[in-house]
């Protein structure tokens, strides 16, 4: 396989609302081809010295790693928490006409 500027990223958010207006932000922005929202996560995480959980909504982005510092600053601006998740995996395979449906949708 070659390698690719394909990624996927994963951002949590505090719930639906805030989801969808980084969603948004995303996909409006061409910064995305698609988010996925899921609406509910129980996440249980250390923070601050402590245990402790949330119910969250998570974002699954598809996009390409050269726009990540740029989603980066995006999320950054809009979310709610002091330290937001936004983590990217490599697209390591996927069908050829989606990618290349992902390359053309994102700027």
């Amino acid at each position: 396989m070659k390698e690719t500027d394909r990624v996927v990223v994963f951002i949590t958010a505090s719930g639906e609302e805030e989801a969808h207006k980084i969603a948004e932000l995303l996909v409006n922005g061409k910064k995305a081809a698609c988010v996925n929202v899921v609406p509910r996560v129980d996440s249980l995480f250390w923070w601050k010295g402590k245990l402790d959980a949330a119910q969250e909504s998570l974002l699954i982005v598809k996009t390409k790693a050269s726009l990540f510092p740029e989603i980066v600053e995006l999320v950054r601006g809009a979310h709610s928490y002091e330290v937001p998740e936004i983590i990217a995996l490599p697209i390591i395979a996927g069908s050829e006409d989606y990618l290349k449906w992902l390359d053309v949708a994102c700027q």
